[in-house]
């Protein structure tokens, strides 16, 4: 091994090592029993099935109430803890600017009528395979996005949507703390490029852009095909009349409208085929005074951007390869800017390897809890345990099953650095203190009756307006749902 080797790895650790301490810091209350559930995590072989199954590992020396105890009567510093995930190594891009992506993922609850603060959950593919809005508990995650082929991300930041929040106001508001504590934390400096937040459909981009002026960054939006966009106002003809706001329609669905662009350029990629991307510049959106708009104070301001259209040759699941359309926060693009643009869209879907990490092998939606501090509390936990997997990468060995290929030590996926961890938790030792022994309490005597019944909470949802709808929880057959202005 090499002196440059070992280095890496003395650092790997000492890294690793800090930040488990400074979790440890962040856990105010039961911090203890919350500790050792989150190292129960890293170490359990498998998915994780129950809460139950974690009390039972070794890293877990306190019994089950422990456990539930830590996760509804706990506290998290939850601030320390955010900045302590802006303080660790970042992936960067090859220009090294920092590339986050946003995502919403649902911890959908829709049996729990005695869960308070859920929200209606836009979910796919799930019973008949097709759009429904099912309740549960929607988390908005910031993560910082890696290069090329990867599974992994740096999950910085999780928000959950509480019913009848404004999805751009919350997400502006997320994306600006991310932003400072990555300034605070050293990760941007002046003189740095900007850092590019990718954003799938579901967001308006130019609002988002607008309501982050100001910052550091730059935002790329995925747009519907069926927008219609505006160009820049014409010089003016003559001087009678208002003059006009607008120019002429960019329509996405007519070639007719899209004129001259910019910039194009043609990739050849292993995946996809040719790639081609086309970008037309300075192209805004037309606002009206509704929706998010209605009580904005003065004109409604003009958003510039550039628009890029993305058509590949082909698809790896060989359905349509329609064509992709992308909003650019910034005028001006060049080549490089155009395929900067589409790349890092494509790397944003890797934030989905990490939800399906974080719930089908850590076992993120599994628990049962009822109170929705309990469920944030075990939202962070998981973070940190993924964030210890991430700083874990350099030091873990590959302890592969005989049915799979060798990866190299750079390569192996948070799943099989999670088997080895357990060997490096064994190094860098646990700042928790040895158990107390107790007996259980004697509980509701066997055959009595429940006089305390658990409070139904009405169902809400998260509108782009702020506007909050909501319906009471059934408890009777029969029932229809109502709607509540």
């Amino acid at each position: 091994m090499s002196l440059v080797h070992q280095g890496v790895l003395r650092d790997a650790f000492a890294e690793a090592s800090h930040f488990r301490s400074e979790l440890y810091a962040c856990l105010t209350a039961r911090g203890d029993a919350l500790f050792e559930l989150c190292d129960a995590l890293l170490c359990t072989d498998g998915p994780v099935r129950t809460l139950v199954d974690l009390a039972l590992a070794p890293e877990h020396r306190r019994g089950h109430g422990a456990l539930y105890g830590g996760l509804n009567q706990g506290r998290i510093d939850v601030a320390r803890l955010r900045r302590a995930l802006a303080e660790v190594p970042l992936p960067r891009a090859a220009d090294g600017r920092l590339v986050l992506a946003v995502d919403v993922s649902p911890w959908l609850r829709p049996d729990a009528d005695t869960c308070a603060d859920r929200s209606f959950c836009h979910t796919f593919g799930r019973g008949e395979g097709k759009h429904q809005m099912v309740p549960g508990w929607p988390y908005s995650i910031v993560a910082a996005l890696e290069t090329g082929r990867t599974s992994w991300t740096a999950v910085l930041d999780a928000v959950r949507l509480e019913p009848g929040a404004d999805v751009a106001a919350v997400t502006t508001v997320q994306i600006r703390e991310v932003i400072e504590r990555l300034v605070a934390a050293g990760q941007w400096q002046e003189g740095d490029p900007e850092v590019l937040v990718v954003l799938d459909a579901g967001y308006d981009a130019p609002r988002i852009a607008h309501l982050l002026e100001g910052l550091p960054v730059q935002i790329l939006g995925r747009l519907r095909s069926d927008r219609v966009m505006r160009r820049p106002t014409p010089p003016r003809s003559g001087l009678r009349g208002r003059p006009p706001k607008h120019g002429g329609e960019f329509v996405f669905g007519d070639p007719d409208t899209w004129g001259t662009e910019q910039a194009v350029t043609t990739t050849d990629t292993r995946l996809y085929g040719k790639a081609t991307a086309q970008a037309w510049d300075r192209l805004h959106p037309r606002l009206t005074r509704r929706a998010a708009w209605l009580d904005h104070d003065g004109p409604l301001p003009i958003i510039e951007g550039t628009v890029v259209r993305l058509v590949v040759e082909k698809l790896p699941s060989g359905g349509v390869n329609k064509p992709v359309w992308l909003w650019w926060s910034k005028t001006g693009a060049t080549s490089d800017d155009v395929d900067r643009c589409w790349r890092s869209f494509l790397r944003r879907f890797d934030v989905e390897h990490t939800f399906r990490l974080f719930k089908q092998t850590l076992g993120w939606t599994k628990p049962r809890l009822r109170s929705s501090e309990a469920a944030d509390r075990w939202t962070w936990l998981v973070i940190a345990a993924y964030a210890q997997l991430r700083l874990a990468r350099p030091l873990a060995t590959d302890l592969r099953r005989p049915w799979e290929k060798p990866a190299p030590p750079d390569k192996l996926t948070p799943a099989r650095v999670r088997r080895g961890f357990r060997n490096l938790r064994a190094k860098t030792g646990s700042p928790t203190r040895a158990p107390k022994p107790s007996r259980p309490g004697p509980g509701r005597p066997p055959g009595s009756k429940n006089r305390h019944p658990a409070t139904r909470h009405e169902v809400g949802r998260v509108l782009a307006t702020g506007e909050a709808y909501s319906r009471p929880a059934h408890h009777k057959k029969g029932t229809k749902p109502r709607r509540s202005a």
